[in-house]
């Protein structure tokens, strides 16, 4: 029987997309860029916990690629689960709030 190869969440060192030495900018641009990553900060932005079933339906995403993701991003500190759903972790909030400015910029570039 053959095995299935799964893709582990992207490591620092590692090799990822773009990039064979696996430098951690290019490892966080390998994990945001992955299916639905950035939606599921984007949902989780304000900081309240979001259950399973509503970050499904908020992310527009079905079961098995959000169950991807947020392997994914508890395995890098980003995600974190609590009584009440999941959430970002202090890790994950720095990450959202340095995403600011690229979302400025994104917003200037639209209007260019």
């Amino acid at each position: 029987m053959p095995t299935t190869h799964r893709k582990s969440s992207p490591r620092i060192g590692s090799p990822v997309r773009g990039s064979k030495t696996g430098r951690p900018i290019m490892v966080a641009l390998d994990l945001l860029g992955r299916r639905a990553a950035l939606r599921i900060f984007w949902e989780l932005r304000h900081g309240e916990q979001m259950t399973f079933r509503a970050l499904q339906e908020a992310c527009e995403t079905n079961p098995s690629l959000l169950n991807t993701r947020i392997k994914e991003l508890r395995e890098v500190g980003l995600l974190e689960h609590e009584e009440g759903g999941y959430r970002l972790t202090a890790e994950g909030r720095r990450l959202m709030a340095s995403l600011g400015p690229l979302c400025d910029w994104a917003e200037g570039w639209r209007g260019a």
